[in-house]
């Protein structure tokens, strides 16, 4: 067998809240334990470990995103990686299926319109960015992700004429 398989992983750049979210629901916990113990005591303390545990569990790692692109031939699988640890499935298409597969910003793009726009980039302005316009379930769909070069090469094998590169 002759499959061509590879994988590549992108790292979404940390966004200006970040940081201030951490730092407020920490503050929020403290919070509670200061200001509880008084009115309602030892019970405060059992608060701020449940509201800590889910910032930990539920919070802390949507704030820390990998996305992985893995191309097996002509199909391609997107997922979510959250703290480099709990790993989420979010697509999974087959680029022959594609109508153009071209540069973020390039004006090919222009004249499609779609239905809903998955962003799969590390948000970088400085990175390549290029969208495929593909129908997935009935909707017309774009997908923004961020392919090196070595990937372009597989994709150009089996999509010929509908990837642009400039």
């Amino acid at each position: 067998m002759n499959d061509a398989l590879y994988e590549q992983l992108v790292a979404r750049r940390p966004k200006p809240y970040d940081i201030p979210v951490r730092i407020l629901i920490i503050l929020l916990i403290v919070a509670v334990v200061i200001l509880g113990t008084p009115f309602i005591g030892f019970f405060a303390f059992v608060i701020a470990i449940i509201l800590g545990l889910l910032a930990y569990y539920l919070i802390f790692p949507k704030l820390s995103i990998e996305y992985e692109y893995i191309l097996l031939n002509h199909d391609m699988q997107i997922d979510v990686i959250y703290s480099k640890e709990k790993r989420k499935h979010k697509l999974s298409f087959d680029i022959q299926n594609a109508e153009i597969i071209a540069p973020k910003s390039s004006h090919r793009l222009d004249s499609y319109k779609p239905e809903k726009v998955y962003d799969f980039t590390s948000e970088d302005p400085s990175a390549k960015a290029y969208g495929i316009m593909i129908s997935l379930e009935q909707k017309n769909v774009c997908i923004y992700f961020e392919p090196d070069e070595k990937m372009l090469d597989h994709m150009k094998q089996w999509m010929g004429m509908k990837l642009y590169l400039d």
